[in-house]
């Protein structure tokens, strides 16, 4: 650390921004300036000041295979001294089918996909997507073009993005009350992890709900695990009324959780009668360039057949540079068998957290799964001074959930044990000013 964050040229920078950019794009800190990331490399982040940070948010998940993957980066120069952009859903180019081929491949949905499947991706379509939240809204909208039912089923706490589709099925108030008018259709929220029981009465109750919008593990509210078996039991009960099932896998995706998909833990890939229909995925499958995916089968999928002109697309759909990137962040998955590492450096990182609730005050409870763990503090408050304590030492931090009480910690994939041991070991330090 060369100066006490966030630096001179960090304020100033925060400075221009708040001048320029419309409020509320740019003040997670409350308007309060913060730092301000310069480069990043693997695990390292450096911000404008100079001052060198361990990340342990992996650039909100994105930046899963580590910042600026050397794979990563040589595929993206290659592809833009070729092909920057295509045409959208006019005219395709190779590297999207062949990313389109490897998802389907690899996407564990009911009725084909997944390495468990006797013939992976057999069956299976992928519809690519820009961000997150769109894929979320291709999912559900395929679910009300197949069933033509127009309610759907969510959780709470649920995060599934803030466009106004997407936020209609997340949970938290503050982000729905403002657009609440525009906000469509009718969503049913139960009990994240609740009984099935009421999941099963609801659906009896309600035959127009047509799909049951679920995380594998509800990531940006408060990385909350669910009960074991609780997944088969949703899938189960929406399968047995017809409701089709979406797994939400944008956040926990591509090896995060020690799987390749977190419901892989608790929905066996060689069981295609509990996989889910639809499975979202984005963040880091783009190794930090913007694209997501919605795979089902393909029959399911066969509801966005239109004489006419697509019902949904964008301008940079399958982007060719993102298109590159995604192939080698898959590319990287594999040879350096990252997932398999994942669950390694979960348990070990799983370990070392599993102490604190008894030995420092501020923290209650500790939980997750593989590289997505989290410190639950006492409140908003603690965690808040946390996140500070953290980036004065040189760790990256981010708080979150309902209550603003969580503390995740989401290292790359890549992190080497000694850059973990060592964040650790500061954010322990941080806890005891707390």
């Amino acid at each position: 650390m060369k100066v006490e964050p966030p630096g001179p040229r960090s304020r100033e920078l925060c400075r221009r921004l708040a001048a320029a950019e419309a409020p509320g794009i740019n003040t997670v800190g409350g308007g309060v300036p913060t730092i301000v990331w310069q480069e990043a490399c693997g695990a390292n982040v450096l911000d404008a000041d100079g001052n060198r940070y361990v990340d342990l948010t992996s650039g909100f998940g994105a930046a899963s295979v580590g910042h600026r993957h050397p794979g990563v980066v040589a595929a993206v120069r290659a592809q833009a001294g070729r092909l920057i952009h295509g045409l959208g859903d006019v005219h395709a180019h190779p590297l999207r089918a062949r990313l389109a081929e490897r998802l389907a491949a690899r996407a564990p949905v009911a009725g084909g996909g997944g390495p468990g499947a006797r013939k992976p991706g057999a069956g299976v379509a992928v519809h690519f997507a820009v961000s997150g939240a769109e894929a979320v809204e291709i999912a559900v909208a395929t679910a009300l073009l197949a069933t033509r039912r127009a309610e759907a089923v969510a959780f709470d706490p649920a995060y599934h993005g803030l466009t106004l589709g997407a936020l209609a099925l997340t949970s938290r108030p503050e982000f729905r009350r403002p657009f609440a008018p525009w906000l469509p259709g009718t969503v049913h929220r139960l009990p994240y992890g609740g009984p099935p029981a009421e999941l099963a009465r609801l659906l009896d109750n309600r035959p127009a709900v047509g799909c049951c919008v679920f995380e594998p593990i509800a990531g940006r509210e408060g990385v909350v695990v669910p009960p074991p078996g609780w997944l088969a039991a949703v899938v189960s009960e929406c399968r047995a009324r017809g409701v089709l099932t979406i797994a939400d896998e944008v956040f926990t995706g591509f090896g995060r959780t020690g799987r390749w998909f977190a419901v892989e833990h608790d929905l066996e890939a060689g069981e295609s009668d509990l996989r889910p229909d639809l499975l979202v995925c984005g963040k880091a499958l783009g190794g930090g360039l913007p694209i997501a995916a919605v795979a089902g089968r393909r029959g399911l999928m066969a509801a966005w057949e239109t004489p006419g002109e697509a019902l949904h697309t964008a301008t940079h759909v399958a982007n060719p540079l993102a298109c590159a990137a995604a192939l080698a962040v898959l590319d990287a998955l594999e040879r350096q068998r990252l997932v398999a590492r994942a669950a390694r450096l979960g348990a070990r990182l799983a370990e070392r957290i599993a102490p604190w609730p008894e030995r420092y005050a501020a923290v209650v409870a500790v939980r997750g799964r593989g590289l997505m763990q989290a410190l639950v503090l006492t409140d908003r408050a603690a965690a808040g001074c946390l996140v500070l304590a953290a980036r004065r030492r040189g760790v990256l931090l981010l708080a979150g959930g309902p209550d603003g009480r969580v503390a995740q910690l989401l290292p790359p994939l890549t992190v080497t044990r000694r850059q973990l041991d060592a964040a650790l070991d500061l954010v322990a330090d941080a806890l005891t000013e707390i």
